[in-house]
């Protein structure tokens, strides 16, 4: 499957100048993408063509050619071999026949994707209905203000399941109950023919089904209402309220702050998380103002574990590096370092903690003998049709 899909791999940000690169790992895989001359992005395997050397061992960097470490063989930025030690004692000259492996590349919403594939539908057709929406944020320039990567010991699926449902969410996550609607029957789900889909919460109120009619007004979106110019003393026994008043206020003040692409959002986009999985191994989940990027990448060699990753991007008004109140979302600030850790070792936040610890001790579970398949309900659909989409790629019906 993973050689027929689309990845969302690097952030284009990461990569200003020619020579720029990014380094990454997909399961066994590792791949470089770099800036050309001409300011497009290439990817190429990064393994040296002459007998299969790793030829980079960094992560990032700036480079004028990359040189095996192993016997020097040199390849310039656009994958052509330059350097041939002792070239005249080979059959034929390897700079006259080898170059790096390559992959497709293309950019969209800030992102450089990749697909292992030489053939097949171009990244617009894969992405579907996703496309048209991540445009209207233009989040191509929104700084990464979060970045943690978390060694896990569950298999990849077992937490993309996890954000492929809200099932768990008041059991888990009983917080969110003070800023998010998380009744299922208020919450809308639906799903693309290409294998992904969406969940759209109502946020910016406390839940009705949890709290009933006459919620508090949490501190959360008072704190916002607040930010937003908007008195919340007056929403205190009108809570309900304050989710439509605060997009009319976004809607009529955002430009004046800097928020030039308010003008093209749908209202809900202000207040509600607009939540996607990304097939095969992305969530992300949308604000008005961020991205929250929950991606699993395969272990290399062991099926009970995974690397997981966990960024945020904000957009930043010109001139500020303040960046917008946000719900149960870590911001460690501007161009934060890139911490990569087991985990445990230290926190990542209430919510991604709370997530990662429960599918932990799943992956005990579903190895079990005495576990039998899952038993699930309408509202966990989105997994099952994960499941399906997967299983159609295995056995070559998709792809």
């Amino acid at each position: 499957m993973w050689t027929k899909v689309w990845l969302l791999l690097g952030r284009e940000s990461a990569l200003p100048d020619p020579g720029s690169f990014q380094v990454e790992e997909v399961g066994p895989e590792s791949i470089i993408m770099v800036r050309q001359n001409n300011g497009s992005v290439r990817a190429f395997y990064n393994v040296c063509q002459h007998r299969g050397s790793r030829l980079t061992f960094a992560t990032d960097g700036d480079a004028d050619a990359f040189s095996c470490p192993y016997h020097g063989w040199t390849y310039a930025i656009d994958g052509a071999l330059t350097v041939a030690q002792d070239a005249e004692d080979f059959p034929q000259n390897p700079c006259e026949h080898v170059r790096l492996s390559e992959l497709r590349c293309e950019t969209f919403a800030g992102f450089v994707w990749v697909n292992m594939s030489p053939e097949g539908e171009t990244l617009r057709e894969y992405l579907g209905p996703m496309w048209d929406d991540w445009q209207l944020y233009e989040a191509d320039d929104w700084q990464r203000v979060t970045a943690l990567t978390a060694n896990v010991p569950c298999n990849w699926k077992v937490l993309q399941d996890n954000f492929c449902e809200s099932y768990h969410l008041p059991t888990v996550h009983p917080e969110l109950k003070e800023s998010h609607e998380d009744s299922y029957l208020d919450t809308t789900f639906d799903m693309s023919v290409t294998g992904h889909n969406r969940m759209v919460m109502k946020g910016a109120i406390p839940s009705r089904t949890q709290y009933g009619d006459d919620a508090p007004l949490p501190g959360g979106v008072a704190d916002r209402l607040n930010m937003w110019g908007l008195d919340s003393t007056a929403f205190e026994d009108h809570a309900f309220d304050a989710r439509l008043a605060l997009q009319q206020q976004m809607r009529e003040h955002g430009p004046e702050r800097g928020h030039g692409h308010y003008d093209q959002l749908r209202d809900d986009m202000f207040t509600d998380a607009h939540h996607y999985n990304l097939f095969p191994n992305c969530s992300l989940t949308f604000g008005a103002d961020g991205v929250l990027l929950q991606r699993m990448r395969p272990h290399a060699t062991d099926p009970t574990a995974c690397v997981f990753d966990h960024w945020y991007y904000a957009f930043l008004p010109a001139g500020t590096n303040v960046v917008g109140a946000q719900t149960n979302i870590r911001v460690d600030g501007v161009e934060a370092e890139h911490e990569v850790f087991d985990f445990g070792d230290r926190p990542m936040g209430l919510i991604p903690d709370q997530d990662v610890a429960i599918t932990t001790g799943q992956q005990l579970g579903v190895r079990s003998r005495g576990y039998k398949g899952a038993y699930t309900s309408g509202q966990e659909t989105r997994i099952s049709w994960f499941h399906q989409v997967i299983d159609e790629y295995i056995d070559g019906s998709r792809g």
